[in-house]
């Protein structure tokens, strides 16, 4: 298929160099799983040849986690030694450093870290690739991430009854291929609804896996897509693109009686706030932050949209408030000078089925 990609334009050259990760001591130490988590930073879209200002609104916005939602590099390859050359550029920058020293990341792919615009189960590098990043992120030697297939992880923080669970699904190693048009339209992207109800974005063994998940205790539920969950129609990699395995997604929080369920997402160089309340088992969210450093010179259709879009650089926060009223949670972005640009407060108790609707 021809790139058509908008993320096609915006090519990262090569760099010098070898991977070089941060020093095991100089990372932050994982969350104490006894204190419960009050503020959680995200990002995406982050072009290792550009100068990464943003990491100081970041840092000083003190977050006790930062999850990073992919095109974490722009790598674009196949080869192993300017994949790794571009994360040690990532490495190299001051914000970065200073982050991983004092905050806890996790991370997960989107396609340009993955190794190729818009790939999926295709791209014939996957498994280096992972291997590269099990070494940049530090993933411990004994990991099941390291040794099952795909990328997915999940992850629990904070006490019974205060529990956070971060789930990164992998949208990238089995996913079939994009349907396309042949010119692409002035006010969205190209790629086209794929109906085909065998067409897969996740996969039956990560379903399997997500399903394991989401029947483990927790209060509040992250899922960390690396691309937009609930966007109708921006004609870009969605879940909407493949419309079985979004109502997939749907119809298994509804099956495991998962509440306190929301999204946050990526890739598409703006952010934007979506609210679905047809065909979910409650009110469903999902908090699009991008990008770090790159931006984009249109919002893209979205029916779902709430409020404003903002094409600028950008970072996301959540906040949540554990009092004894009832927990509440407030998802935010705020811009490259630390300005907030979307604000939405969710009542926990609202996150589950019977909760009021649009």
């Amino acid at each position: 298929m021809t790139d058509v990609s908008r993320r096609a334009l915006l090519k990262g050259g090569m760099v010098a160099g070898s991977l070089a990760a941060v020093p095991a001591e100089a990372l932050a130490a994982a969350p104490e799983t006894d204190k419960p988590l009050t503020r959680i930073a995200f990002g995406s879209c982050a072009k290792q040849d550009k100068d990464q200002p943003i990491w100081d609104q970041v840092n000083a916005w003190s977050p006790e986690l930062f999850v990073f939602l992919g095109d974490n590099i722009y790598a674009d390859t196949d080869d192993m030694a300017v994949m790794k050359a571009k994360y040690a550029k990532l490495a190299g920058k001051a914000g970065f450093k200073e982050l991983r020293r004092k905050t806890p990341c996790i991370a997960i792919w989107d396609d340009h870290d993955y190794g190729r615009n818009d790939a999926g189960r295709e791209y014939p590098m996957k498994k280096e690739s992972k291997d590269i990043f099990m070494e940049f992120w530090q993933e411990p030697a004994d990991s099941e991430r390291r040794t099952r297939e795909g990328n997915q992880m999940a992850y629990i923080y904070g006490p019974p009854g205060k529990r956070v669970q971060v789930i990164l699904p992998d949208n990238r190693w089995w996913r079939s291929g994009l349907l396309g048009m042949t010119e692409t339209p002035k006010d969205r992207g190209p790629y086209l609804t794929n109906s085909d109800p065998d067409a897969v974005m996740l996969g039956w063994e990560q379903w399997q896996w997500l399903q394991e998940q989401l029947e483990k205790p927790a209060e509040i539920r992250i899922f960390a897509s690396s691309t937009q969950v609930l966007a109708d129609k921006p004609g870009w990699e969605t879940w909407a693109l493949f419309q079985a395995e979004q109502q997939r997604l749907f119809d298994l929080v509804r099956f495991t009686g998962t509440t306190g369920f929301f999204c946050i997402s990526g890739d598409t160089h703006y952010c934007e706030l979506s609210r679905r309340d047809d065909n979910v088992p409650y009110p469903f969210w999902d908090l699009t932050s991008s990008g770090l450093t790159e931006t984009w010179h249109y919002l893209a259709p979205n029916k779902y949209r709430v409020g404003e879009g903002h094409a600028v650089q950008n970072f996301g926060t959540i906040e949540i408030d554990w009092g004894a009223a009832g927990p509440v949670i407030m998802l935010g972005t705020r811009d490259g000078a630390g300005k907030p640009l979307i604000s939405q407060k969710l009542n926990l108790s609202d996150l589950k089925p019977g909760a009021a609707r649009a």
